[in-house]
């Protein structure tokens, strides 16, 4: 007997609508597409490795070697930054321009610096790895060459291809909108 789960605003077991996050203040910086699910499954699995490792720091610890619960504490720590640096990965907007935040670098660059964003085929990078596949991208047009922001094949878009036109055409919106103001 199937028993039907509802949550606050819809069926479980129904299709939700993946609509784009609302935006109310231009100013701040924001993701115009939700994180994708490997992205996050990525996350929660080094969450779960870092509860783990907590957890083996405290043992070590109550075991009276404190520099080695130390060792695993501050390991703890660091996987959960990395898993949080991951969840923070992608492609931001504001009014006053354009970020893209990548593990270990972050760069921003002013809407006036940039003369086009447009979609291309080309060969993109599958999942962040070095195998490349045929693909499309998201390329912004700017002084120092161009600069692939989004891909249809990375952590955030893989196996959804409407959530990648949309974010696509958002970026795209932001650029058109603020291009020139």
């Amino acid at each position: 007997m199937p028993l039907p789960f509802l949550t606050a605003d819809r069926a479980f077991d129904t299709q939700a609508d993946d609509v784009a996050l609302p935006f109310d203040d231009h100013d701040q910086w924001r993701r115009p597409y939700r994180p994708g699910p490997w992205r996050v499954g990525a996350a929660a699995v080094l969450l779960l490795l870092a509860s783990f490792v907590l957890i083996a720091a405290m043992i070590i610890a109550f075991a009276g070697a404190l520099a080695g619960a130390g060792v695993f504490s501050l390991l703890g720590a660091v996987v959960i930054g990395a898993a949080l640096r991951l969840l923070r990965m992608g492609v931001w907007v504001s009014r006053h321009g354009l970020r893209r935040v990548a593990f270990f670098t972050t760069s921003t660059m002013q809407w006036s610096r940039t003369s086009e964003l447009r979609t291309v085929q080309q060969p993109v990078r599958w999942l962040g790895l070095p195998r490349t596949v045929q693909g499309q991208a998201l390329v912004v047009a700017r002084q120092g060459g161009p600069l692939t922001l989004l891909t249809d094949r990375n952590a955030d878009f893989l196996s959804r291809p409407e959530a990648f036109d949309r974010a696509a055409d958002t970026v795209e919106a932001w650029g058109a909108e603020y291009r020139n103001a």
